[in-house]
């Protein structure tokens, strides 16, 4: 099929490589030249597992391709999907001016039948708004479909995430639409995972009720988590014990200092708002969002009740910048209100991340020191915090450490690391819901 991708953030990018991936044709279009210019070089712009052998290959092959104008495109393809930001505007809802705004500028360009696909995480009823661009903006007699198809990556596995899915969802309105896409997702779940073909409304809603439901169940562990602290229980023993029954299961189950990134934060925030327009509070969902704000100044009050309400002049050294490992992506990044609160009182920031540096330096304000070897940034600190979960921070070797740190206390937001084994060291240790 020949497919143009409008929009080159993760979803855009990752979804046009691996659709070239399956031997089809794709162009995918950006605005921004410098970007498109990069990628043509087979430079992902982004950090993320397996993206970049897969954008050089197909680029090398022929199927992938990049332009910063779709007018030449669109024209001449089978299935346009729409992948441009939909971000958070100042009342909680999702933005949906890029989105709106890609359609407005694809219609006058259409000419034969053409499959329109948001795959952007918009509102219920946002197709419908699309289809009503399209059809006052198409020349006259062509013909088109619109359809939803949400997706369910996973920044740092997006790559394994769309080649190999759980599931695919279509949102359509005719069998045409769904013949289409059934062919085009069919390569993906040869596995035997299911294609839920359904409507437009219940797949856009789809999207927003699992990651809300994600986001949820970290909200509930790490409140579960704070109880464990007032307690004397051990969170990590209630979380093993717990996600043994099938009914909870063991994923996003983890305690810690709250989500983060380009999506929970986003839809929640959105569906608290698509509540309130249809006159329903959706009580646990802003519960969620709150108890995510509240474990960041849990975390940071630790911290401060360590050094007697006072961090001023005191020198913190921070492992972990991004939301998650895997992944140099800093929206909503629990490290930046926690950085940022810790300079307010007068701390000096020492911070390190395999990948992040570089976004971390335009999400954080103020003057943090940032090194490249993680050890490095604990000379002459006070207290170490680790805030993101890297695998090469995840063996606790405390002679090594001591060569570095010659502080007296860790902070373990990611519960990594043996309680007993950072004792041992000589260390004072607080994690997430640990007595």
């Amino acid at each position: 099929m020949k497919i143009v991708v409008i929009g080159t953030g993760y979803v855009g990018l990752v979804a046009g490589t691996c659709f070239a991936e399956t031997g089809n044709n794709v162009c995918c279009v950006d605005i921004d030249k410098g970007k498109i210019s990069r990628l043509r070089d087979g430079d992902p712009v982004i950090y993320e597992p397996g993206l970049e052998t897969q954008l050089k290959k197909n680029i090398k092959a022929g199927r992938l391709e990049f332009t910063d104008s779709a007018k030449e495109k669109v024209g001449d393809c089978d299935i346009i999907f729409l992948a441009v930001g939909t971000p958070t505007d100042k009342d909680g809802s999702a933005d949906l001016s890029y989105l709106l705004g890609s359609a407005k500028g694809i219609a006058p360009y259409l000419k034969g039948y053409t499959l329109v696909v948001n795959k952007c995480t918009a509102p219920v009823g946002t197709i419908h708004k699309i289809k009503d661009i399209l059809s006052s903006g198409i020349p006259s007699g062509v013909k088109f479909d619109v359809a939803s198809n949400p997706e369910f990556l996973k920044e740092g596995v997006a790559v394994q995430d769309f080649m190999y899915p759980d599931r695919v969802v279509l949102g359509v309105e005719t069998e045409r639409a769904a013949k289409i896409l059934y062919e085009l997702y069919e390569p993906f779940v040869r596995n035997g995972n299911p294609i839920h073909t359904i409507d437009i409304k219940s797949a856009e809603l789809t999207k927003y009720a699992c990651n809300c439901f994600l986001a949820t169940k970290i909200s509930f562990i790490n409140d579960i988590a704070a109880l464990c602290e007032k307690l004397g229980a051990d969170i990590n023993s209630v979380r093993a014990a717990m996600a043994t029954d099938q009914r909870i299961g063991k994923h996003f189950l983890y305690s810690g200092v709250g989500y983060g990134g380009s999506c929970f934060p986003k839809d929640v925030q959105a569906l608290i708002s698509t509540g309130s327009d249809c006159g329903l509070e959706l009580p646990l969902i802003r519960s969620a969002d709150k108890i995510n704000t509240l474990q960041r100044k849990r975390f940071l009050q630790k911290v401060i009740d360590y050094f007697n309400g006072d961090v001023k002049d005191k020198v913190i050294a921070v492992w972990g910048l991004a939301f998650k490992p895997q992944t140099d992506d800093m929206r909503e990044a629990p490290s930046i209100y926690i950085i940022e609160e810790l300079m307010k009182r007068g701390s000096i920031v020492k911070a390190s991340d395999p990948v992040a540096i570089k976004n971390a330096k335009q999400a954080i304000r103020g003057n943090v020191q940032y090194f490249e070897n993680h050890l490095d940034a604990v000379k002459d600190a006070d207290a170490l915090l680790l805030l993101t979960e890297w695998n090469e921070y995840r063996s606790f070797d405390g002679e090594r450490l001591k060569a570095y740190y010659g502080g007296k206390v860790i902070f373990d937001g990611r519960n990594i690391w043996h309680s007993e084994d950072i004792k041992a060291a000589g260390y004072d240790y607080y994690g997430i819901g640990r007595s």
